[in-house]
């Protein structure tokens, strides 16, 4: 897919997750960067999101690839009512301590959306996990803009 403009800026993107999606706020990640297609979100390291070993919980890793790829969806569609069909991840090594950096890309768009994530530790190295999805895009929703306030 081209890097052409997202339908959605990053503020009001971040404006959209704090109004309408809370759960957000419980991973405590950031969208660093959302564009048509793509975007990529950062789990800063948390104690809270460990699990024993003091490795980052499988949960809050499929949580950080759902979210990352809503973000790419949204960017690519501008529709903000799209919901994950599929969500299929694999773990490939433990997590070593600190943050994660998800990198998310759809491949398709239309009725329904598909594409993929690296989940990669924040200093670099090799992948700790990837996900491949797919997500129902609503036709009659409205236009993101319309459920963001003023």
């Amino acid at each position: 897919m081209n890097r052409v403009s997202s339908l959605i800026t990053l503020d009001d993107f971040n404006l959209l997750l704090q109004e309408h999606h809370p759960f957000a706020a419980v991973l405590q990640a950031q969208v660093l960067e959302i564009g048509a297609g793509h975007a990529r979100v950062f789990l800063p390291a948390n104690a809270s999101h460990q699990r024993m070993g003091g490795i980052i919980s499988g949960p809050m890793l499929m949580g950080l690839a759902d979210l990352a790829l809503y973000a790419a969806v949204v960017g690519a569609t501008g529709n903000s009512h799209a919901v994950t069909a599929s969500l299929s991840i694999n773990f490939m090594r433990k997590t070593p301590p600190g943050g994660v950096l998800a990198q998310a890309t759809i491949h398709k768009t239309g009725r329904l959306a598909a594409g993929d994530v690296v989940l990669i530790p924040e200093h670099g190295g090799e992948p700790v996990a990837q996900a491949i999805s797919t997500w129902s895009v609503p036709r009659s929703a409205a236009p993101v803009q319309a459920v963001l306030p003023g």
